[in-house]
């Protein structure tokens, strides 16, 4: 069983009756004249690999139907929207992505639609899976990125000093090295959006576990990591546990925390 994913850039200009063409997709289709709301939708499948093709699915058959069936959907949405002066808030998101699903749900043949999510910017998304049909759907996916900035030093004072620069290579500097660290933090919440805000969810997670890290000595400023090794898997562990029960109606889902580009760690609990 493969999963194979796809991600489909369009933009709206809610100011313009129709939308604009485009001939670069890796940019945005339709293009979005001028000043226009920008949109990354990601279709990921799951089936068998078709032998004599290699394809799960034909990625440009994945693009072809989510320019024809759900970026019109989200283009009558915001125009709509723009010209009644009305909000489309978590649970328009919601009912957005439901339609486009109930679209794509029987378009790939035997492979199967497993999730669909919609990038809002580079750092927010929402996400559904759902396992029947859009209806039975009650509960989408938040995430959102955040950064800070702390030095840690990895060492195990049971190793000789040897064994710790075998181990952990120049982590085991003895005065610290540092890191600019994201952090995902991705909640379980009603489709309905009731009692969610985006404001309240950053200050949640700032004050719980941001202001907690930033701009520290991890080794020397954190009580939990004076005995623990702060390596990117103890440290989304450290940043569940901080997080886990704090959302109200919602429920923590996934930490991932990235020490680099190169090297990340998601936690379930």
């Amino acid at each position: 069983m493969h999963k194979l994913a796809r991600r489909v850039r369009f933009s709206i200009n809610p100011f313009s009756p129709k939308d604009s063409r485009s001939s670069n997709s890796f940019a945005s289709k339709p293009a979005g004249e001028g000043l226009s709301i920008f949109f990354e939708l990601c279709v990921e499948l799951v089936g068998e690999v078709e032998p004599t093709t290699g394809f799960v699915v034909n990625v440009t058959d994945i693009d072809r139907c989510a320019h024809e069936y759900v970026v019109p959907i989200f283009a009558k949405q915001i125009r709509e929207a723009f010209r009644q002066s009305r909000h489309i808030g978590l649970s328009g998101i919601a009912g957005l992505l439901k339609s486009g699903w109930g679209q794509l749900a029987d378009k790939f043949g035997a492979a199967r639609l497993s999730e669909l999510s919609l990038k809002l910017n580079p750092f927010r998304k929402v996400t559904i899976d759902c396992e029947g049909t859009p209806e039975d759907c009650k509960v989408i996916y938040f995430s959102e990125k955040f950064e800070f900035a702390a030095t840690h030093k990895l060492w195990n004072d049971d190793f000789s000093e040897e064994r710790n620069f075998e181990v952990f290579g120049k982590c085991a500097n003895p005065a610290g090295h540092g890191h600019n660290y994201v952090v995902e933090v991705t909640i379980k919440t009603p489709a309905s959006g009731d009692g969610f805000c985006i404001g309240d969810f950053e200050r949640i997670v700032d004050d719980e576990l941001i202001r907690l890290v930033d701009h520290k000595n991890l080794n020397a400023d954190v009580a939990e990591f004076g005995k623990t090794n702060p390596t990117v898997e103890n440290i989304s562990a450290f940043a569940w546990e901080k997080l886990v029960g704090k959302f109200g109606k919602a429920t923590l889902h996934c930490v991932t925390v990235w020490e680099t580009d190169k090297t990340y760690c998601s936690y379930y609990g």
